[in-house]
Protein backbone atom coordinates (compact mmCIF):
# COMPACT_ATOMS: atom_id res chain seq x y z
CA UNK A 1 0.00 0.00 0.00
CA UNK A 2 1.33 3.58 -0.94
CA UNK A 3 1.86 6.03 1.80
CA UNK A 4 -0.86 8.43 1.72
CA UNK A 5 -0.22 12.14 0.47
CA UNK A 6 0.98 14.33 3.14
CA UNK A 7 -1.74 16.33 2.50
CA UNK A 8 -4.65 13.70 2.52
CA UNK A 9 -3.17 12.23 6.43
CA UNK A 10 -4.62 11.62 9.25
CA UNK A 11 -6.33 14.47 10.84
CA UNK A 12 -4.88 14.82 14.14
CA UNK A 13 -7.08 16.55 17.29
CA UNK A 14 -8.72 15.67 20.24
CA UNK A 15 -10.21 12.06 20.80
CA UNK A 16 -13.86 12.25 21.81
CA UNK A 17 -13.72 8.57 22.86
CA UNK A 18 -13.71 7.44 26.27
CA UNK A 19 -10.83 5.01 27.41
CA UNK A 20 -12.46 1.95 29.04
CA UNK A 21 -10.56 -1.06 31.30
CA UNK A 22 -10.71 -3.80 29.72
CA UNK A 23 -10.14 -6.66 32.32
CA UNK A 24 -10.34 -10.52 32.91
CA UNK A 25 -9.74 -12.84 35.57
CA UNK A 26 -7.88 -14.89 33.08
CA UNK A 27 -5.03 -13.01 33.81
CA UNK A 28 -5.06 -14.18 37.14
CA UNK A 29 -4.21 -18.19 36.41
CA UNK A 30 -0.22 -17.05 34.80
CA UNK A 31 0.98 -18.04 38.71
CA UNK A 32 4.67 -16.27 38.96
CA UNK A 33 4.94 -17.47 42.92
CA UNK A 34 7.22 -15.11 44.47
CA UNK A 35 8.02 -12.72 41.51
CA UNK A 36 7.86 -8.94 41.17
CA UNK A 37 5.49 -9.47 38.04
CA UNK A 38 3.03 -11.75 39.87
CA UNK A 39 -0.90 -11.65 39.73
CA UNK A 40 -1.06 -9.29 42.84
CA UNK A 41 -0.38 -6.29 40.40
CA UNK A 42 -4.08 -6.98 38.93
CA UNK A 43 -5.73 -8.50 41.86
CA UNK A 44 -5.75 -5.08 43.18
CA UNK A 45 -8.05 -4.41 40.42
CA UNK A 46 -10.17 -7.34 41.40
CA UNK A 47 -13.60 -4.75 41.87
CA UNK A 48 -13.63 -4.63 38.26
CA UNK A 49 -16.11 -6.78 35.73
CA UNK A 50 -15.11 -9.08 33.46
CA UNK A 51 -15.26 -8.11 29.95
CA UNK A 52 -15.51 -11.11 27.73
CA UNK A 53 -12.33 -11.40 25.24
CA UNK A 54 -11.65 -12.13 22.27
CA UNK A 55 -9.03 -15.23 21.53
CA UNK A 56 -6.02 -13.84 20.51
CA UNK A 57 -4.30 -17.12 19.46
CA UNK A 58 -5.21 -16.99 15.65
CA UNK A 59 -3.63 -13.60 15.79
CA UNK A 60 0.24 -14.96 17.23
CA UNK A 61 2.04 -16.12 13.98
CA UNK A 62 1.80 -11.92 13.12
CA UNK A 63 4.94 -11.69 15.20
CA UNK A 64 6.14 -14.91 16.27
CA UNK A 65 7.46 -18.11 14.59
CA UNK A 66 5.02 -21.38 15.22
CA UNK A 67 8.27 -23.15 17.18
CA UNK A 68 8.29 -20.18 19.44
CA UNK A 69 4.56 -20.79 20.23
CA UNK A 70 4.80 -24.16 20.52
CA UNK A 71 7.14 -23.55 22.79
CA UNK A 72 5.59 -21.34 25.33
CA UNK A 73 2.52 -24.00 25.15
CA UNK A 74 5.38 -26.43 26.32
CA UNK A 75 6.47 -24.81 28.90
CA UNK A 76 2.96 -23.70 30.52
CA UNK A 77 2.41 -27.69 30.75
CA UNK A 78 5.13 -28.05 32.49
CA UNK A 79 5.18 -24.70 34.75
CA UNK A 80 8.71 -24.13 33.32
CA UNK A 81 10.77 -21.61 32.77
CA UNK A 82 11.02 -19.86 29.79
CA UNK A 83 14.41 -18.26 30.53
CA UNK A 84 15.94 -16.98 34.09
CA UNK A 85 13.48 -14.07 34.70
CA UNK A 86 10.62 -15.37 32.63
CA UNK A 87 8.46 -17.71 34.62
CA UNK A 88 5.08 -19.76 33.29
CA UNK A 89 2.85 -22.08 34.78
CA UNK A 90 -0.02 -24.41 33.76
CA UNK A 91 -2.25 -21.15 33.47
CA UNK A 92 0.22 -18.96 31.36
CA UNK A 93 -0.30 -19.77 27.93
CA UNK A 94 -4.09 -18.88 28.09
CA UNK A 95 -3.43 -15.74 30.28
CA UNK A 96 -0.55 -14.80 27.31
CA UNK A 97 -3.32 -15.42 24.64
CA UNK A 98 -5.88 -13.71 25.89
CA UNK A 99 -3.64 -10.60 26.85
CA UNK A 100 -3.35 -10.57 23.19
CA UNK A 101 -6.89 -11.10 22.42
CA UNK A 102 -7.72 -8.12 25.33
CA UNK A 103 -5.21 -5.76 23.30
CA UNK A 104 -6.31 -6.29 20.49
CA UNK A 105 -9.69 -5.30 21.64
CA UNK A 106 -8.53 -2.25 22.82
CA UNK A 107 -6.85 -1.18 19.25
CA UNK A 108 -10.19 -1.36 18.15
CA UNK A 109 -12.57 0.14 20.42
CA UNK A 110 -9.98 2.92 22.16
CA UNK A 111 -9.57 0.70 25.13
CA UNK A 112 -6.91 0.39 27.90
CA UNK A 113 -6.10 -3.33 28.31
CA UNK A 114 -5.33 -4.38 31.99
CA UNK A 115 -3.70 -7.64 31.04
CA UNK A 116 -0.64 -9.97 32.03
CA UNK A 117 1.54 -11.44 31.16
CA UNK A 118 3.46 -8.15 29.83
CA UNK A 119 4.52 -8.06 26.75
CA UNK A 120 7.05 -5.09 24.92
CA UNK A 121 10.61 -7.68 25.85
CA UNK A 122 9.44 -10.33 23.91
CA UNK A 123 11.40 -11.21 20.40
CA UNK A 124 9.47 -13.27 17.88
CA UNK A 125 11.46 -16.45 18.51
CA UNK A 126 12.39 -16.02 22.32
CA UNK A 127 10.35 -14.93 25.98
CA UNK A 128 12.31 -12.26 27.58
CA UNK A 129 11.95 -10.14 30.37
CA UNK A 130 8.63 -11.57 32.05
CA UNK A 131 7.19 -11.04 28.61
CA UNK A 132 5.60 -14.32 26.83
CA UNK A 133 3.94 -12.92 23.70
CA UNK A 134 4.38 -9.10 22.59
CA UNK A 135 1.18 -7.76 22.69
CA UNK A 136 1.52 -4.25 21.68
CA UNK A 137 3.46 -5.55 18.71
CA UNK A 138 0.71 -8.04 17.69
CA UNK A 139 -2.15 -5.18 17.88
CA UNK A 140 0.40 -3.37 16.27
CA UNK A 141 0.86 -5.40 13.01
CA UNK A 142 -2.34 -6.65 12.73
CA UNK A 143 -3.71 -2.70 12.12
CA UNK A 144 -0.60 -2.01 9.92
CA UNK A 145 -1.55 -4.74 7.53
CA UNK A 146 -5.56 -3.30 7.39
CA UNK A 147 -3.40 -0.17 5.76
CA UNK A 148 -2.91 2.12 9.28
CA UNK A 149 0.00 4.01 10.51
CA UNK A 150 0.53 3.12 14.09
CA UNK A 151 3.11 4.81 16.87
CA UNK A 152 3.78 3.03 19.34
CA UNK A 153 4.37 5.74 22.63
CA UNK A 154 6.32 3.09 25.34
CA UNK A 155 6.46 5.29 28.63
CA UNK A 156 7.55 1.49 30.47
CA UNK A 157 10.25 2.56 32.61
CA UNK A 158 12.76 0.10 30.44
CA UNK A 159 13.32 -0.05 26.86
CA UNK A 160 10.39 -2.04 25.28
CA UNK A 161 13.57 -3.91 23.54
CA UNK A 162 11.17 -6.99 21.75
CA UNK A 163 8.69 -3.78 20.03
CA UNK A 164 11.79 -2.11 18.83
CA UNK A 165 13.54 -4.75 17.35
CA UNK A 166 10.23 -5.95 15.54
CA UNK A 167 9.58 -2.22 13.66
CA UNK A 168 13.02 -1.36 13.58
CA UNK A 169 13.36 -1.40 9.79
CA UNK A 170 9.85 -0.41 9.09
CA UNK A 171 8.79 2.96 7.96
CA UNK A 172 4.59 2.43 9.22
CA UNK A 173 5.22 2.31 12.43
CA UNK A 174 7.00 4.66 14.72
CA UNK A 175 8.52 3.43 17.78
CA UNK A 176 9.51 5.80 20.82
CA UNK A 177 10.49 4.89 23.88
CA UNK A 178 11.65 6.69 27.00
CA UNK A 179 13.30 4.64 29.70
CA UNK A 180 16.01 4.56 32.14
CA UNK A 181 19.80 3.92 30.76
CA UNK A 182 21.49 1.99 31.81
CA UNK A 183 18.85 -0.12 32.65
CA UNK A 184 17.63 -3.58 32.11
CA UNK A 185 17.88 -4.57 28.58
CA UNK A 186 20.61 -2.73 28.62
CA UNK A 187 20.65 -0.96 25.16
CA UNK A 188 18.34 1.91 23.72
CA UNK A 189 20.33 4.68 23.23
CA UNK A 190 20.42 7.68 21.21
CA UNK A 191 22.08 6.13 18.17
CA UNK A 192 19.74 3.87 17.72
CA UNK A 193 17.55 5.38 15.28
CA UNK A 194 16.19 2.32 12.74
CA UNK A 195 17.89 0.47 9.70
CA UNK A 196 16.75 0.37 6.26
CA UNK A 197 13.26 1.92 5.29
CA UNK A 198 13.19 2.31 8.79
CA UNK A 199 15.66 4.82 9.71
CA UNK A 200 14.99 7.85 11.85
CA UNK A 201 11.47 5.81 12.97
CA UNK A 202 12.70 4.67 15.78
CA UNK A 203 13.48 7.31 18.94
CA UNK A 204 14.69 6.41 21.97
CA UNK A 205 15.26 8.95 25.00
CA UNK A 206 17.32 7.55 27.37
CA UNK A 207 16.63 9.10 31.12
CA UNK A 208 19.73 8.94 33.51
CA UNK A 209 18.65 7.60 37.10
CA UNK A 210 17.18 10.32 38.95
CA UNK A 211 15.06 11.56 36.21
CA UNK A 212 11.67 13.23 37.57
CA UNK A 213 8.51 14.83 36.04
CA UNK A 214 10.30 18.09 34.69
CA UNK A 215 13.03 15.99 32.47
CA UNK A 216 9.50 13.30 31.80
CA UNK A 217 7.41 16.43 31.11
CA UNK A 218 10.20 18.04 28.42
CA UNK A 219 10.01 14.72 26.38
CA UNK A 220 6.75 15.40 25.83
CA UNK A 221 7.18 18.54 25.28
CA UNK A 222 9.94 18.08 22.44
CA UNK A 223 9.03 14.55 20.93
CA UNK A 224 5.31 14.48 20.70
CA UNK A 225 5.30 16.92 17.83
CA UNK A 226 7.29 14.13 15.76
CA UNK A 227 4.48 12.02 16.21
CA UNK A 228 2.06 14.61 15.06
CA UNK A 229 4.30 14.81 12.00
CA UNK A 230 4.00 11.27 11.29
CA UNK A 231 0.69 11.39 10.91
CA UNK A 232 -0.82 7.86 12.63
CA UNK A 233 -3.85 6.30 12.41
CA UNK A 234 -3.45 5.32 15.59
CA UNK A 235 -1.30 5.67 18.80
CA UNK A 236 -0.37 2.55 20.57
CA UNK A 237 0.92 2.57 24.42
CA UNK A 238 3.08 0.14 25.74
CA UNK A 239 2.03 1.81 29.49
CA UNK A 240 4.08 0.94 31.99
CA UNK A 241 4.58 2.31 35.34
CA UNK A 242 7.69 1.77 36.35
CA UNK A 243 9.11 4.91 36.12
CA UNK A 244 7.03 5.61 39.44
CA UNK A 245 9.44 7.13 42.11
CA UNK A 246 8.78 4.13 44.47
CA UNK A 247 9.22 1.88 42.15
CA UNK A 248 10.66 -1.54 42.64
CA UNK A 249 13.12 -2.25 39.72
CA UNK A 250 14.07 1.10 38.81
CA UNK A 251 15.37 4.98 39.77
CA UNK A 252 13.51 7.02 38.43
CA UNK A 253 11.56 9.47 40.50
CA UNK A 254 8.22 10.15 37.85
CA UNK A 255 5.09 11.26 40.49
CA UNK A 256 1.61 9.73 39.52
CA UNK A 257 0.76 13.10 38.41
CA UNK A 258 3.11 12.91 35.50
CA UNK A 259 0.94 9.88 34.13
CA UNK A 260 -2.30 12.42 34.60
CA UNK A 261 -0.60 15.15 32.28
CA UNK A 262 0.52 12.33 29.68
CA UNK A 263 -3.44 11.20 29.10
CA UNK A 264 -4.22 14.27 28.90
CA UNK A 265 -1.37 14.86 26.21
CA UNK A 266 -2.71 11.92 24.12
CA UNK A 267 -5.88 13.36 24.12
CA UNK A 268 -5.63 16.65 23.01
CA UNK A 269 -3.27 15.93 19.92
CA UNK A 270 -4.91 12.35 18.80
CA UNK A 271 -8.24 10.95 17.71
CA UNK A 272 -7.71 7.16 18.15
CA UNK A 273 -5.13 6.06 20.52
CA UNK A 274 -5.54 2.92 22.95
CA UNK A 275 -2.74 1.30 25.77
CA UNK A 276 -2.01 -2.06 27.06
CA UNK A 277 0.02 -2.45 30.46
CA UNK A 278 3.66 -3.22 30.48
CA UNK A 279 5.64 -3.08 33.85
CA UNK A 280 4.74 -0.90 37.35
CA UNK A 281 5.82 -3.49 40.28
CA UNK A 282 5.12 -0.96 43.64
CA UNK A 283 1.44 -2.65 43.35
CA UNK A 284 -0.84 0.42 44.66
CA UNK A 285 1.49 2.91 43.03
CA UNK A 286 0.97 1.22 39.80
CA UNK A 287 -3.33 1.53 40.69
CA UNK A 288 -2.37 4.91 41.19
CA UNK A 289 -0.49 5.70 38.22
CA UNK A 290 -2.82 3.76 35.94
CA UNK A 291 -5.97 5.44 37.29
CA UNK A 292 -4.61 8.93 36.95
CA UNK A 293 -3.59 8.40 33.30
CA UNK A 294 -6.79 7.10 31.99
CA UNK A 295 -8.41 9.71 34.33
CA UNK A 296 -6.14 12.38 32.32
CA UNK A 297 -7.24 10.92 28.67
CA UNK A 298 -11.11 10.93 29.87
CA UNK A 299 -11.03 14.31 30.67
CA UNK A 300 -11.95 13.55 34.46
CA UNK A 301 -10.05 14.89 37.68
CA UNK A 302 -7.31 13.59 39.01
CA UNK A 303 -7.65 10.67 41.40
CA UNK A 304 -4.67 10.20 42.88
CA UNK A 305 -2.33 14.08 43.24
CA UNK A 306 0.80 13.47 44.03
CA UNK A 307 4.11 15.91 44.89
CA UNK A 308 5.90 17.15 41.81
CA UNK A 309 8.89 15.58 41.82
CA UNK A 310 12.21 17.81 40.64
CA UNK A 311 15.57 16.23 38.83
CA UNK A 312 19.14 17.59 40.52
CA UNK A 313 21.26 19.48 38.95
CA UNK A 314 23.58 16.60 37.81
CA UNK A 315 20.77 14.36 36.01
CA UNK A 316 19.64 17.59 34.13
CA UNK A 317 22.43 17.99 32.58
CA UNK A 318 23.27 14.28 31.70
CA UNK A 319 19.63 14.62 30.39
CA UNK A 320 20.40 17.52 28.44
CA UNK A 321 23.40 16.01 26.77
CA UNK A 322 21.09 12.93 25.56
CA UNK A 323 18.52 14.92 24.44
CA UNK A 324 20.67 16.98 22.12
CA UNK A 325 22.34 13.56 20.89
CA UNK A 326 18.82 12.15 19.82
CA UNK A 327 18.03 15.61 18.36
CA UNK A 328 21.31 15.66 16.44
CA UNK A 329 20.46 11.94 15.09
CA UNK A 330 16.92 12.67 14.03
CA UNK A 331 17.61 16.21 12.60
CA UNK A 332 17.45 14.88 8.99
CA UNK A 333 14.33 12.96 9.56
CA UNK A 334 11.96 15.28 11.68
CA UNK A 335 11.63 18.83 12.13
CA UNK A 336 12.50 20.00 16.34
Amino acid sequence: MEDKPQEEGPQAGPSTQKMELIYNRVFLQHETGMHPESRKRLEIFDYLPDTPLLDGEPFLELIHSPHYIQKVKIASELGAHLDGDTATSVGSFEAARYAVGATIMAAESGGFALVRPPGHHAHPDRASGFCLFNNVAIATQKLVQEGKRVAIFDFDGHLGDGTSYIFYDTDQVLYWSMHQYPAYPGHGFVDEIGSGPGKGFTINLPLPPGSADDILEDCLKNFLPIVEQFQPDVIAVSAGFDAHQYDLLLDLKASANFYYKTGQMLRERFPHVFATLEGGYNVEEMRNCLCNFVAGYNGEPIPYPEKPTISSMRVLETFEIYVNAVMGNLKGYWEF
